[in-house]
């Protein structure tokens, strides 16, 4: 039976949170305890996730009143129980990005309805458009309340149990993720950055987004880093995690000649190019994967057309409302036609 929670270093633990009905399967939530304690990312916005989370921070004796939170990036299964876990005197970090987009995601539809939209300008039916918010687990697990975030930006120092995190802006998985290193100790906390056993989902849903840039040139700062253990919020620590970053790079590049061998044979939405591409997942065919599951492999798809749009190997086909990609075949990165 697995732990709970787990001694990492000294003052630093994590806490396993379950996330039910997601692939993703659990969250490492890090706990720093000392004279302030802090708590790095939190779970989702549900019963089982909160269960935990109360019993983890219960066995280690930690007081909600002298504690803050740090938050790597906007997703629900990171920011779910923040309104849980806050006191009055808790600071809240989180890039300024990142914290704008969980206000906005938590307490209004309006971002939902454009990503509905967007979904649809990349091959979504209005059905599926609707379905995928409405299943969305960031939609169903989020935190609700308005916060008041403590934006943090590169380079910012948080000193909790004897540890000088270094605040590090790592774009690509979300705009505004962020990871803290601790160079004395060579720990990294890497959020959704760096990844074991799966890649990071990296999406884009608007042209001219290069999440998959950001994403890129932000694993070249981490690898300039004298790191000995990485400390991921999905999985285990990893210890050879140059090798690990060396194959997502890599995965990545597959990722973009997959996609170069697909547009090779017509022009197609992001959904199209979703649909023929391989994921690593237990369903015989396309239409059997669960429409959230379809969202996430869209905006990769898109995100991967979108990096190569903004080398000029692909041109942006506009037709009634509806984007399509082509290979570049002409000096123009768009190209608008009546009807395909």
């Amino acid at each position: 039976m697995r732990k709970l929670v787990e001694s990492v270093a000294t003052n630093l633990y994590r806490v396993e949170i379950p996330l039910p009905q997601s692939p993703l399967k659990t969250l490492n939530s890090y706990v720093v305890t000392g004279e302030r304690n802090l708590v790095i990312d939190t779970g989702f916005n549900r019963p089982e996730c909160q269960a935990a989370m109360t019993e983890g921070l219960a066995s280690l004796g930690v007081d909600l009143d002298r504690t803050d939170l740090f938050i790597t990036h906007m997703h629900a299964d990171h920011t779910g129980l923040i309104g849980m876990l806050r006191r009055p005197a808790s600071r809240i970090f989180c890039s300024k990005t990142d914290g704008d987009s969980i206000n906005a995601f938590g307490t209004t539809e309006a971002p939902w309805q454009e990503l509905a939209k967007a979904a649809g300008r990349n091959g979504f039916s209005s059905s599926e458009m609707a379905a995928g918010v409405e299943k969305h687990p960031g939609y169903l697990y989020r935190q609700t309340d308005w916060i008041g975030f403590s934006p943090v930006q590169d380079g910012d120092i948080l000193s909790y149990g004897g540890y000088r995190f270094q605040c590090l802006a790592t774009p690509g998985h979300t705009r505004g993720h962020m990871c803290l290193y601790e160079p004395a100790v060579k720990i990294l906390l890497s959020g959704d950055h760096i990844l074991g056993d799966i890649t990071p989902n990296i999406t884009a849903w608007q042209e001219g987004e290069n999440s998959l840039t950001d994403y890129l040139a932000s694993l070249d700062k981490v690898m300039a880093l004298n790191i000995d253990t990485v400390l991921p919020a999905h999985q285990r620590a990893i210890g050879d995690w140059r090798a690990r970053v060396d194959e997502i790079i890599r995965h990545h590049h597959d990722r973009l000649e997959e996609v170069r061998r697909i547009l090779a044979s017509g022009v197609y939405t992001g959904y199209q190019i979703a649909s023929r591409m391989h994921w690593s997942l237990t369903y015989a065919s396309w239409e059997e994967f669960p429409v959230q599951q379809k969202w996430f492999a869209t905006g990769e798809a898109v995100a991967h057309l979108e990096y190569l749009a903004g080398r000029g190997e692909v041109s942006r086909v506009r037709d009634h409302g509806v984007i399509r990609y082509a290979l570049q075949r002409s000096e123009k990165n768009t190209v608008n036609i009546p009807n395909l």
